[in-house]
């Protein structure tokens, strides 16, 4: 099991910074050692890659294969050239919306997603719907606020082409079961793409096993910099996808006349200089991550989070949406208390949550309520900050002493 007050020590944030901070869905804290690996290319290692014949240029071609394959090995992709660098998880899925989608979809042709997704996962899918005539449609949640695949089959038609979802959706937290899912997508010939933000830092995804044919998802998620994100495409799909951008280091040639040759997968969609002080840190994160595992992470989440829905659902004053979720995301209100109030109210106590539609703003037609407070664990967090959270919950509703104090 882990222990978070030994993992705390390797995290510089814990220092000097006395927050509890429960808004890891939104971004994580940094260990040293991603940290000292930004520096190392800032300090040491500054060059450009693939256009260097020297030392350092070498060592910084050697360090994006091998985050390459670290990222290929750690969702099991088949080769290292499916394994795309992008800045996050929003770029990723544009990639494939422009990229694919827009090639390929044609009026009529129907893109499903759900009322769950974020707007990085809903934006890009309106947008292809206007430029090409496809039709959005939405698979129902059932009552808890899942994707089935027997909801997936009541909407599902030979008209489909592209199903996005969440893996792990941003507000409700539970695990969308991504294999029987993939399973009747296929059956249908559409092509499963998944947003990956909230799972791949915290569960064991497998893109082969699961039946994944596009799966997007960031660093900064998961103790890596921000600006690092990854686009995971199976090979043959990257290879018919049309490039995203152009520019240097994505084509072998071009000429006064306007013939050109792409590169093939991944470097067709890596054009000009990648952010390669993050994709060092990004290394560090997976070494960081595997070292610590996967599985470990997962338990140390839904330890904390049954502990604290457990005593959270004793207060009568508290709404919980998700209390049964999987994972370490608690979305609940308290009763009479706007979102952003209470957020404010915690902050005033040292706490850090999320409050708002989380830009996943479908959803408050299936939870009847325009905001919610969030907060998310992550392998930091220890029980002692869960408890001093549920004690200032206690006093939430005497929000506006945070204002008068």
């Amino acid at each position: 099991m882990i222990n978070p007050h030994e993992i705390r020590k390797e995290f510089p944030i814990f220092k000097d910074n006395k927050t509890i901070y429960l808004d890891n869905a939104a971004t994580t804290y940094k260990p040293q050692c991603v940290i000292d690996a930004v520096n190392k290319y800032l300090i040491h290692d500054t060059a450009n890659a693939h256009r260097g014949d020297y030392d350092t240029a070498y060592r910084v071609d050697q360090i994006i294969d091998e985050t390459r394959s670290l990222t290929r090995e750690f969702i099991n992709a088949e080769s290292d050239n499916e394994i795309v660098f992008t800045n996050g998880t929003t770029m990723s899925l544009n990639m494939v919306a422009f990229g694919y989608a827009f090639k390929f979809l044609k009026k009529g042709d129907e893109i499903l997603l759900t009322y769950a997704e974020h707007a990085s996962n809903t934006i890009p899918w309106y947008e292809v719907s206007k430029r090409t005539g496809a039709v959005i449609k939405f698979i129902a949640l059932d009552k808890k606020g899942r994707v089935t695949a027997e909801n997936l089959k009541e909407v599902i038609t030979p008209k489909t082409k592209i199903v996005s979802l969440a893996h792990v959706t941003n507000v409700l937290g539970y695990i969308n079961d991504i294999k029987s899912i993939s399973k009747v997508v296929h059956e249908y010939g559409a092509l499963l793409v998944v947003d990956g933000a909230q799972s791949v830092p915290h569960l064991k995804v497998d893109v082969q096993e699961m039946g994944i044919d596009f799966l997007a998802f960031s660093g900064h998620k998961m103790l890596g910099p921000t600006g690092i994100g990854i686009l995971y495409g199976r090979l043959e799909l990257l290879e018919a996808m049309d490039a995203f951008h152009g520019g240097g280091g994505m084509n072998a040639t071009f000429d006064p006349d306007g013939s050109l040759a792409y590169f093939g997968p991944p470097l067709k969609f890596e054009a000009g200089t990648l952010n390669l002080e993050s994709i060092y840190g990004f290394n560090a994160a997976i070494k960081y991550i595997k070292k610590i595992g996967i599985e470990n992470i997962a338990k140390h989440e839904v330890m904390l989070r049954n502990y604290a829905v457990e005593k959270l659902a004793k207060n009568e004053n508290i709404i919980i949406y998700n209390k049964d979720a999987e994972t370490g995301i608690i979305t609940f209100n308290v009763k009479d208390v706007f979102a952003q109030d209470a957020a404010s109210y915690y902050n005033s106590k040292g706490i850090a949550v999320r409050s708002g539609q989380h830009c996943a703003k479908n959803l408050k037609h299936f939870l009847n309520t325009p905001a919610t407070i969030r907060i998310s664990i992550y392998i930091y967090n220890t029980k002692e900050e869960i408890d001093q959270f549920l004690e200032v919950t206690e006093g939430v509703e005497n929000y506006l002493d945070a204002f008068f104090d």
